[in-house]
């Protein structure tokens, strides 16, 4: 098998080169971080050719797990060829890179991506001259549009059949410096790779310490150097490069003059003063029309004709009738399936055209400037600004938001991320808002964006709170971002995150909704009655109605102490789609076991409860604890219900003047939350890691 491995730095296109190449549905977001593992794909037309797609990485020093992942690939796995995909609108820093990949030994082919974009700001980039200076073959292209894609991945396939072995022409140092990187490589066992020694000899003169601590002592010819220059090695090393790549710039490239396109924008999106208030409107924007107009109206077309009491169900009722079918299958067919599974589907409108909006604002640039500008705001509050990309990530599933947390070096920071980041809406809970939304507000305007925004305050409160504790104190990760071009995304890329994405929504609910819907009826349908088993006519004889009495009055101070919105809110765990599914199923309208209050307060609880069992795995796998995956799904589980508890309590005692015990514990919560928002941090406490 022939092995081809894309690198190249963050955000510059690795992923979407990767589908393209593949045909596989890899994440792609157009903001730095959204790989965070080697992922591999065979190469279309051609079975025994692997593509890797690796972390984007700035170097192959290893100061990130997702440089460590990279760097291991490269010189463990030995792929064939190395495809160096370079953003063309950021030479200077894509070439750094370029000089290390050329170092390994290995065959490089440099693709010089977004061509498009630079063409458009009038720059000029000359490819002769830079395969000259790298002594490497330079393509261009634009993985965005597919242009000299296949053209690129053919000169690579054809470079591994028939060049393994010939690596590219490495850029020389310093005389002094390149003196003593050769007696270096001379002092390397005779067992040492040659491919591989003018690598292993430079990252032993960095001090690399992952591969000094395998080869001799080098540290008095390292030093003689650093007194020459009067620096530390490493940094000796990164100038000689950028001194190389300056050099080159100079020859490779023709500037036009002009201001790009993304820095005029910039200088509004990322205004002081009005990025924040652009955000939210933008935000506002999508969920508005996602759930209340466009989204709302062709699901209502969809509930009313297909799912409704004169659609697929009175079809399948009257048609399981007239051939004589059993009473429990009707049951179980008209209000079993189609209830609890049409209840999910009937939602899937408003999901399209959530992640058609949020698919355009990630694949144009917005969303990465969007993580800059909450980093400013996050860092006030014990957080960065990669804690905000783990939240992007989440809006379409929380479980690849809690994974991109591994891109947080600080392991503090790192955990109160995981515990945060599902309080953002995700995909799952978009039907939940749209039918509280519609079934209690009348679909007014305002109930859908509030979810999105009480999540973002749930995350920042919760980030003031931990973070001045013993166990979350520490200093803040420093967040270094490249904000990419912004450019019109195509129909294909925003319709392939689209239907990832949708098509996942549907998947499960033509299997876990399903599954539990099924149960949902079964409990609902059957249960003791006049001392025989057997099918009830009243819920409240069944089952689920004794299991639901059981655990309801945890919930009554929140407003919603009734056995139906108990059991919805346990099956919830199991996915956040199925409280709609248990609705269909057990209501026939949904207005006469909430009010718009408690309505409200179910909706906050679960939203910020602890997200589905797939997302609780994830955090368990992320935290690689037990300890800490419960502690996470107790702060979610508690945080929530003391919000609930408080907004619901609060708004009842202004709506109506009612003030009982659970109005103490109210104002009793109010005061803790403002106390732990004001208090000071406790003094630094070292995690072990």
């Amino acid at each position: 098998m022939i092995k081809i491995a894309l690198a190249g730095n963050p955000n510059c296109g690795k992923t979407m080169l990767f589908n393209e190449l593949t045909g596989s549905n890899q994440y792609v977001g157009n903001w730095a971080g959204v790989t965070v593992e080697a992922k591999e794909g065979k190469l279309k037309g051609e079975q025994d050719v692997i593509i890797a797609d690796l972390p984007g990485i700035y170097s192959l020093s290893p100061y990130t797990p997702e440089e460590v992942v990279a760097r291991n690939y490269l010189v463990n796995e030995e792929p064939d060829v190395i495809l160096n995909i370079i953003d063309g609108t950021n030479l200077e820093r894509n070439l750094y890179l370029t000089t290390q990949l050329c170092e390994i030994g290995i065959p490089v082919i440099m693709a010089i991506n977004m061509i498009d974009i630079v063409k458009r700001n009038g720059d000029i980039i000359n490819l002769d001259e830079i395969s000259e200076h790298f002594g490497c073959t330079c393509f261009e292209i634009s993985a965005l549009k597919g242009t000299g894609v296949k053209k690129c991945a053919k000169k690579a396939v054809e470079l591994a059949r028939t060049n393994k072995g010939i690596p590219p022409i490495h850029h020389s140092f310093d005389d002094r410096v390149e003196s003593a990187i050769h007696f270096i490589s001379a002092l390397l066992p005779d067992g040492t790779d040659m491919l591989h020694k003018r690598y292993y000899a430079t990252k032993i003169f960095e001090r690399d310490e992952l591969v000094s601590a395998d080869f001799p002592d080098c540290g008095d010819i390292i030093k003689d150097v650093e007194r020459y220059y009067d620096d530390d090695s490493e940094s000796i090393i990164a100038d000689q490069r950028y001194r190389y790549i300056t050099s080159c710039i100079d020859e490779c490239r023709i500037k036009s003059g002009k201001i790009p396109v993304s820095d005029k924008i910039d200088s509004i999106v990322t205004n002081k003063y009005l990025s924040l208030p652009i955000f939210a409107a933008i935000m506002f924007g999508v969920y508005y029309l996602s759930v209340t107009t466009l989204g709302g109206t062709l699901s209502e077309l969809i509930t009313d004709r297909i799912f409704g009491e004169t659609g697929l169900s009175l079809v399948a009722e009257n048609l399981l009738v007239s051939v004589n079918c059993a009473a429990w299958l009707t049951s179980l067919i008209v209000n079993g399936i189609i209830a609890g599974v049409g209840a999910v589907l009937s939602f899937v409108p408003q999901i399209i055209v959530l992640f058609i909006f949020l698919s355009f604002l990630e694949d144009c640039g917005y969303m990465s400037r969007i993580a800059f500008i909450m980093d400013k705001l996050f860092r006030k509050f014990g957080l960065s600004g990669k804690s905000f990309i783990p939240i992007l990530v989440g809006t379409g599933c929380g479980v690849p938001g809690i994974m991109s947390s591994r891109t947080i070096e600080n392991v503090n920071e790192r955990r109160m991320t995981i515990i945060t980041t599902t309080f953002i809406p995700c995909g799952a809970k978009l039907p939940v808002i749209a039918l509280i939304a519609s079934a209690l507000f009348n679909g007014a305007w305002w109930v859908a964006p509030s979810a999105y925004f009480i999540g973002i305050v749930a995350i920042i409160s919760s980030g003031i709170i931990l973070k001045k504790t013993k166990i979350f104190s520490g200093d803040i990760s420093p967040f270094v971002m490249e904000l990419p071009s912004y450019h019109m995304p195509t129909f294909k890329s925003v319709a392939r995150a689209t239907w990832d994405r949708s098509w996942s929504y549907v998947k499960k609910a033509g299997t876990i909704i399903l599954l539990a819907s099924c149960a949902v009826w079964f409990l609902s349908s059957f249960g003791f009655y006049s001392g025989s088993f057997g099918m009830v006519q009243k819920m409240d004889n069944s089952i689920l109605a004794y299991l639901g009495n059981r655990i309801d009055i945890i919930f009554e101070p929140l407003g919603f102490g009734t056995w139906q919105a108990a059991v919805a809110t346990l099956l919830g765990l199991i996915a956040k789609e199925e409280i709609v599914g248990v609705f269909g199923v057990l209501y026939d309208n949904i207005g006469e076991g909430f009010t718009a209050l408690s309505g409200y307060s179910f909706l906050i609880f679960n939203l910020l409860c602890a997200p589905c069992v797939a997302a609780m795995g994830a955090i368990r796998r992320e935290m690689n604890s037990a300890k800490w995956t419960l502690f996470a799904i107790f702060y979610q589980c508690f945080f929530a219900y003391c919000t609930s508890l408080a907004i619901y309590q609060l708004a009842l005692l202004f709506e109506t003047g009612a003030f009982t015990i659970s109005t103490v514990f109210a104002f009793i919560v109010l005061a803790a939350f403002i106390f732990m928002l004001l208090r000071k941090p406790a003094k630094q406490y070292i995690a072990k890691r």
